[in-house]
């Protein structure tokens, strides 16, 4: 089992610093991901399957979830329609996909040699992990959801300063939609008038 050990900490190092050097932001989100799912690969190869499935539901899933979102609301415009069309490229999805793809020949090997890791240590429960977190680690869970309060007020502040650029953009193009068909009826009736002289 030390194999695959060694095999999801390589990936997850290899995907963490294409998250660290990746120019575009969902870019490196996918990155970010595929290393969560390592880490969550090593808490089970380790004895803690209840914390692997926290790491894959709570943070691959729910979390990276919400950070696209907060990156489709934060670029507006039309030209995030063409970053759009940009980031949808196949060949965008071949470094997360062959990482992932480890993972899971990873995982189908654990569950098929019966899930036994090389550790000699017991399984950690749910109950022990809640007791852990409440008992001597309870000022940090406090830090930490202090942490996430700060990041939700910050985007908050963000998207709502965004809200005034947008409303101006979108009453401009409203003003230049409502004077192309009067300017076009004009010049149609130019047109007529100079065919009749």
């Amino acid at each position: 089992m030390q194999i695959t050990f060694y095999i999801s900490a390589a990936v997850a190092v290899v995907a963490t610093l294409a998250v660290i050097t990746r120019y575009n932001a969902v870019h490196a989100l996918l990155y970010l991901i595929v290393s969560l799912l390592a880490v969550a690969l090593i808490f089970f190869i380790l004895g803690a399957p209840f914390i692997a499935a926290l790491e894959a539901i709570i943070y691959a899933g729910a979390i990276m979830v919400l950070f696209i979102f907060v990156i489709m609301i934060l670029n507006l415009g039309p030209q995030a329609v063409r970053q759009e069309r940009a980031w949808l490229k196949p060949q965008m999805w071949l470094g997360p996909a062959a990482l992932a793809l480890v993972l899971m020949g990873e995982l189908v090997y654990l569950l098929f040699s019966g899930g036994q890791s090389g550790q000699s240590g017991a399984p950690v429960g749910a109950r022990e992990v809640g007791i852990a977190l409440f008992g001597p680690y309870l000022i940090g869970v406090e830090l930490a959801s202090l942490l996430l309060l700060a990041g939700l007020v910050g985007a908050y502040h963000l998207g709502r300063r965004g809200d005034a650029a947008v409303v101006v953009e979108l009453e401009e193009a409203a003003a230049r939609d409502a004077e192309a068909p009067a300017v076009s009826a004009l010049s149609a009736g130019q047109t007529e008038g100079g065919d009749a002289r």
